[in-house]
């Protein structure tokens, strides 16, 4: 719900913002000799650009490769030109209508950069959420026995008894003893008797 609501409401920042700017610059383009067809298209050329450029980047990171250069020019060189144009169509009401009207860029900008995060975001393998299981480290020399034993055989390369007791000092007495109760636990069956 979070997700869908932010979504929406960057998306409505971002169309109140590019209308704004798109007439800004409409107008600073109608002020500066541009008329008909390329007033009109040069906001989008702008904005257009910023959108472009933040959309191959977008691309370029779900791939798991470099941004190209290129991209990342044409962002900036959008981001200033939308901003420099919103600028000038202001100033001549001074810094605080110069302010005003770029105020439509910024947010245009900050909004198409705020989905892109949204969309990246979203794309991302969550992490798991369940802790791998820890192996118990044996609390005494005879729990470390039976278990080096079970690794042991679980591996197919079980471990002799007279190995076993002189790795963990014990008797090969009591080593038989445990190997046998692995065995007997695990197989439900007695082993056979190893020759010395």
């Amino acid at each position: 719900m979070i997700r869908f609501t932010t979504a929406a409401v960057v998306c409505v920042v971002a169309a109140f913002a590019a209308v704004v700017s798109y007439s800004h610059i409409y107008g600073l383009g109608r002020a500066h000799g541009q008329d008909g067809t390329a007033a009109r298209l040069l906001p989008l050329s702008v904005d257009g650009l910023i959108l472009a450029a933040s959309l191959v980047l977008l691309h370029e990171a779900r791939n798991d490769r470099d941004a190209p250069r290129l991209a990342r020019l044409m962002l900036w060189l959008g981001i200033a030109a939308t901003i420099g144009a919103n600028l000038a169509y202001g100033s001549g009401y001074g810094l605080l209508g110069a302010l005003i009207s770029a105020w439509p860029a910024v947010a245009f900008i900050g909004t198409v950069e705020i989905a892109m995060q949204l969309v990246r975001r979203s794309r991302r393998p969550r992490a798991a959420t369940s802790v791998p299981a820890v192996p118990q480290v044996p609390g005494d020399v005879e729990q470390a026995v039976r278990a080096a034993y079970a690794a042991s055989v679980s591996a197919g390369q079980p471990l002799s008894q007279r190995a076993m007791a002189e790795r963990f000092g014990l008797s090969r007495r009591r080593v038989a003893q445990l190997v046998t109760s692995v065995t007997v636990e695990s197989n439900g069956h007695m082993p056979e008797k190893e020759v010395a």
